[in-house]
């Protein structure tokens, strides 16, 4: 499955497509304005909320949550000791965990687990300036959830990036 996303998606209250390579509108981003704390929800072209994301407010290092439910399903943060200043840990609830390595900035990084792509992130296959695409690798993987990691591995880059030019 690939999807392709507009880059001004994560503005907090303005809401936003996430499309398929056809143009069909798949997932909405519903970004809650108003809040103390970076907050979207993933929905699905129905209105239907598939996971809900939010910074966590106090933490050694900054983290975000996706829950689905109003039950916690992951925790994304920063590994501690990285050599790389772009690699991150998603710690699912069951202990289970994914790795999130490349250049989130740039929007060129991969989501895996023990080893095994599950999605690829790049700009590389767009010509569409201010866009980047999703390609979710495994058929059997939870494309709602996958979408929720790689908006929140942005959104935690991007802050620390304004940390490092203040």
């Amino acid at each position: 499955m690939r999807l392709l996303v507009r880059e001004r998606l994560f503005a907090i209250g303005d809401d936003y497509w996430i499309e398929d390579t056809e143009g069909r509108k798949v997932f909405l981003v519903d970004g809650k304005a108003m809040r103390v704390r970076d907050t979207f929800e993933l929905k699905d072209a129905n209105g239907r909320v598939l996971v809900e994301l939010r910074q966590k407010l106090i933490s050694i290092r900054d983290t975000m949550i996706i829950e689905r439910d109003g039950e916690e399903l992951a925790r994304v943060k920063k590994k501690h000791l990285s050599l790389l200043r772009n690699n991150y840990r998603v710690t699912m609830a069951d202990g289970t965990e994914l790795d999130v390595s490349g250049k989130i900035l740039d929007r060129e990084f991969a989501i895996d687990y023990d080893g095994e792509l599950l999605a690829q992130i790049s700009r590389r296959w767009l010509s569409i300036r201010d866009t980047y695409g999703i390609d979710i690798v495994r058929e059997d993987a939870d494309a709602s959830l996958l979408i929720a990691v790689a908006m929140c591995v942005i959104v935690l880059a991007e802050k620390e990036h304004e940390k490092d030019e203040d």
